[in-house]
């Protein structure tokens, strides 16, 4: 057992602290869709030159040059308009600046990884906790080159950090690189100039409590009814009062509906963000606002009725109920996904395999899930796994945020506890102690399924190693039936345990099986005698 780590306390993971959802805008107008275009792009261009300012700023940006930006661009939009552009320029560059700390993390690990293995000889296997050696020479020299290329790309990053500068893509830098591989990407160049610019549009607008229907820009209605407050060079394309376009469309939204019409009739704030499906020529309407997160409630309340640990793959979910001791009861449970195709695609298949868990978790009358908190930033490089393509793709294409991010929030609704359980050593454990016994004839255990078993146990507080009975010969009858043992200090409780009658043993009906302590006392004349005044006390169902 040397050199493991020792487990992190299993915590109830708190609940979501925002609400989206989103519709469809249906039957258009012409002249509906023409007007989102223009507005869109005229807007994503006030965006792109605002983001391009903040960038400029760096660390030295204040609340006084945020306000002098919203002063230029509220004469060439709204102020509204310039609020929300403002903002939003400021949210993507902290968010940029978030993500830089990470992926320096990911090039220290990838040259230290390199490192290691360059000073390891040629041909050296590894083990599964590091790499071994490079194969060839052509190799060796291959990544000792990339050793180079890998230090000045983290010298370059820590001097962006220090100095605030991060680089950012409107659009997505995936995209702009596809412009590269259109053949690949089975896109004309037509196609991708479209995806291009709807990606680069900009159609949000923040709420504002107190303000009518919860928002001023992009307004809707209880009854449906969306207007947008157009920039002030469009507003010759009004078609309302006050410089306002109203959809020929009624919206309405099928979840959460309920939630969202009382925010909008007491006038609360709700954020708006008006976006098109250029695959499908669709226009689409997303609602967001915030609420207060659900309290967490004790991890010993949670676990109270049981749990069910679910064992996160690559193409399924594994999970399996535990009582209250830890004992799995019933058939283990498999709930597939296909993480293929499109990234609306994939999130569909998430959301389909957590309803499904859901309804069972709830036709148990569980209220705890229990499941692992992972993370692979230090196994998704390719420097620990440089010719196991397969292998790091499968671990890339797991989306372990997104389903533990989806989990928390739909299970918030139907009021079910998320534990986040410590990964380290599940399967291997899970495998080892509980495959094999939990396997029979009609039904095969899998890796999978005994790992769900050991998180569900770990979230209990329970260790992963089942309690087994004594091995044969320790036992004081040599190989005998017994498979629970009495205290020390009980008299007699070496000896061979003997058949009482009645329903603790439930093996003989009674006034039968007087001399199953000695298989042979009907053959030794006087033997019963012998023993009428022997007593043994209770044995203890368990320890």
């Amino acid at each position: 057992m040397g050199g493991l780590r020792k487990a992190t306390e299993s915590f109830v993971a708190s609940g979501p602290t925002g609400v989206a959802v989103r519709t469809r805008l249906k039957l258009l107008a012409p002249g509906d869709d023409k007007v989102l275009r223009l507005v869109g792009a005229y807007l994503g261009s006030l965006a792109a030159k605002d983001l391009a300012a903040r960038c400029r700023d760096g660390l030295e940006h204040s609340a006084d040059i945020w306000a002098a930006r919203k002063r230029e661009l509220t004469p060439l939009s709204s102020s509204r308009w310039a609020g929300s552009i403002t903002k939003a320029s400021h949210d993507q560059w902290a968010l940029a600046r978030r993500c830089q700390p990470a992926h320096v993390q990911g090039l220290e690990v990838g040259i230290k990884t390199v490192m290691h293995r360059l000073s390891l000889p040629l041909g050296q296997k590894g083990s599964k906790k590091s790499p071994g050696g490079y194969r060839s020479k052509r190799e060796w020299h291959a990544k000792a080159r990339r050793l180079h290329v890998l230090e000045d790309r983290l010298a370059a990053e820590r001097a962006d950090r220090e100095a605030g500068l991060v680089h950012v893509v409107r659009g997505g830098k995936r995209l702009a690189r596809t412009r590269h591989h259109l053949d690949a990407a089975q896109l004309t160049e037509d196609q991708w100039r479209e995806l291009w610019e709807a990606e680069r549009w900009f159609l949000a607008a923040d709420g504002e409590s107190g303000k009518r229907y919860g928002n001023e820009t992009i307004r809707v209605s209880p009854d449906g009814e969306v207007s947008i407050k157009l920039p002030a060079p469009l507003g010759y394309l009004a078609n309302a009062g006050h410089g306002r376009y109203i959809l020929a469309c009624q919206v309405r939204f099928p979840h959460r509906g309920t939630e969202w019409a009382d925010r909008v009739e007491a006038n609360r704030a709700v954020a708006y963000r008006v976006h098109l499906d250029v695959g499908r020529d669709r226009w689409y309407l997303t609602a967001s606002w915030q609420i207060p997160p659900t309290p967490a409630i004790p991890i010993r309340a949670a676990l109270a009725g049981g749990v069910i640990g679910v064992d996160m793959n690559a193409d399924h979910l594994a999970a399996w109920r535990l009582d209250v001791h830890g004992n799995p009861i019933g058939a283990p449970r498999r709930f597939f996904y296909a993480l293929s195709g499109s990234a609306t695609h994939r999130d569909a298949q998430v959301r389909h395999a957590l309803t499904r868990l859901l309804h069972w978790v709830r036709a148990c009358g569980v209220k705890a899930i229990a499941i692992e908190d992972l993370d692979f930033t230090a196994d998704k490089t390719r420097e620990k796994h440089g010719r196991r393509k397969r292998f790091r793709q499968v671990i890339s294409g797991m989306p372990t945020g997104r389903l533990r991010a989806r989990l928390t929030s739909m299970a918030d609704q139907t009021g079910i506890a998320i534990i986040a359980v410590d990964p380290a050593y599940t399967s291997r454990w899970g495998a080892q102690h509980w495959q094999k016994p939990l396997t029979s004839s009609n039904r095969k255990t899998t890796r999978h399924d005994a790992a769900a078993v050991a998180i569900g146990r770990r979230a209990q507080g329970h260790p992963t190693r089942r309690r087994a009975a004594p091995p044969p010969h320790d036992q004081s009858d040599r190989a005998g039936h017994r498979t629970v043992q009495a205290r020390p200090e009980v008299s007699g409780c070496e000896g061979t345990r003997p058949r009482i009658p009645g329903s603790r043993t439930r093996s003989v009906p009674p006034g039968r099986g007087a001399n199953a302590g000695a298989q042979c006392a009907q053959h030794r004349p006087g033997h019963a005698a012998e023993h009428e005044s022997w007593q043994q006390d209770s044995l203890p169902l368990s320890l």
